[in-house]
C-alpha cells in the first residue's frame, strides 16, 4: 500500500508542475500588450511607464526566469500582489474562495447524497415505470446547462416566491439561515448535472452487482432483499461511484464559477473574470493554480479511498 501511495504522490507533484507550466505560459501567450492594458485607458502610457511595470511585474525578465522565481514564490504561498487593489493576491483569493467552496461543497452533497437512493430505486424498479420517469429526468438533467437552470429559477422565484433571497450573499457566521437560503438555488442549479450522472452510474453499478453469484449466495440463504441491495451489493457499486464524485468535484468548481455569474455570488468566478478583463496577471495565474491544484488533490484524495475500498488496487 505504501508503494501504490507514494507513487500517487509523485504523480501528484508531476501533475502540479505540469499545470504550473501550463498556466504561466498560458498567461502570456494572451494577444496585445498585458503592460498598456494594465496601465489602464486613463494613463498616459509612455514607454518609461511601460518599462517601470513591466520591472515591478517582473515582466523584463527571461521568460524561465519569471517562472522559476514565480514558482518558488507560489511554494512559499507568496502569489504576488495584485496590481489593481496593491493587496497580497493571497488575501484576495481568501476573501472570494469561501463562497466557491460553500457553493461547491452544498451542491457536492445534495447531488452525491441524492444520487445514490436514486440509483438504488431505479436498480430495484428495472424496467418498470418508476424507473423509466427517472432515467428520462436524468437524461434531461444532463442536457440542460446550469447557468440558464438557474436564470429559469430566478424567473419562477420572482413570479411565485418574491419574498425568497436568491441573490447574492451572506456570510454563515452572520446569519446561518440567510446563508443557505441565498445558495440553495445555486446549490441545486450546479447540482443536477451530477446528479443525473450520477444516478445513472450508480443504477449500473447496482444492476452489475445484483447479478454477481455472492448476490445469489446471500437470496439463498435468505437474507433480506433490503439487507442484499444495501450491505452487499451497494458495497461494491460504490467503487465507481467515489472515483466518479472525485471527477465531479473539479467540474463542480468550473460549473460554481459560471452559476455563481448567474445569482450574483462573490465568489472565485467573479475575481477570475475581473482579472482577466484587468489583465492582472498576478491574480490570473494564482486564482487558476488554486483552481486547478484543488481539482488535483481532490483526484488524489479519491485515488486514496480508493485504494482503501478496493484492497486489489493495493496489490
Amino acid at each position: 500500500m505504501s508503494r501504490v501511495l507514494a507513487t500517487r504522490i509523485l504523480d501528484l507533484i508531476l501533475v502540479l508542475v505540469g499545470v504550473s507550466i501550463i498556466v504561466f505560459l498560458m498567461i502570456r501567450l494572451i494577444p496585445g500588450d498585458a503592460v498598456a492594458i494594465m496601465l489602464g485607458a486613463n494613463t498616459e502610457i509612455t514607454p518609461e511607464r511601460m518599462a517601470e511595470l513591466k520591472s515591478r511585474v517582473g515582466l523584463d525578465r527571461p521568460m524561465i526566469e519569471q517562472y522559476f522565481v514565480w514558482a518558488s514564490a507560489a511554494l512559499r504561498g507568496d502569489f504576488g500582489t495584485s496590481l489593481w487593489t496593491g493587496r497580497p493576491v493571497a488575501q484576495e483569493i481568501a476573501i472570494h474562495l469561501w463562497p466557491t467552496l460553500e457553493l461547491t461543497l452544498l451542491a457536492l452533497i445534495v447531488g452525491a447524497g441524492l444520487a445514490v437512493p436514486v440509483g438504488c430505486l431505479m436498480a430495484r424498479t428495472r424496467g418498470g415505470a418508476a424507473d423509466v420517469a427517472m432515467r428520462i429526468g436524468a437524461i434531461a438533467g444532463l442536457t440542460i446547462p446550469s447557468f440558464w437552470l438557474g436564470i429559469v429559477l430566478i424567473l419562477l422565484l420572482a413570479q411565485f416566491a418574491p419574498s425568497f433571497a436568491s441573490l447574492g450573499y451572506v456570510p454563515f457566521s452572520e446569519d446561518p439561515l440567510g446563508n443557505l437560503e441565498r445558495l440553495l438555488l445555486p446549490a441545486f442549479a450546479l447540482a443536477l448535472p451530477i446528479l443525473a450522472n450520477l444516478s445513472r452510474l450508480v443504477r449500473s453499478a447496482m444492476l452489475d452487482a445484483l447479478g454477481q453469484d455472492y448476490i445469489r449466495t446471500a437470496r439463498a440463504k435468505g437474507v433480506s432483499e433490503r439487507s442484499v441491495v444495501y450491505k452487499h451489493a451497494l458495497r461494491n457499486a460504490l467503487i465507481p461511484f467515489i472515483t466518479s464524485v472525485g471527477i465531479m468535484t473539479g467540474y463542480l468548481l468550473g460549473g460554481a464559477i459560471v452559476v455563481e455569474q448567474v445569482f450574483a455570488i462573490p465568489g472565485l468566478g467573479r475575481l477570475i473574470l475581473g482579472a482577466i478583463a484587468e489583465r492582472n496577471y498576478p491574480l490570473i495565474q494564482a486564482t487558476i493554480l488554486v483552481v486547478t491544484a484543488g481539482f488535483v488533490f481532490v483526484n488524489f484524495l479519491v485515488d486514496f479511498l480508493y485504494i482503501i475500498i478496493d484492497p486489489r488496487v493495493r496489490a
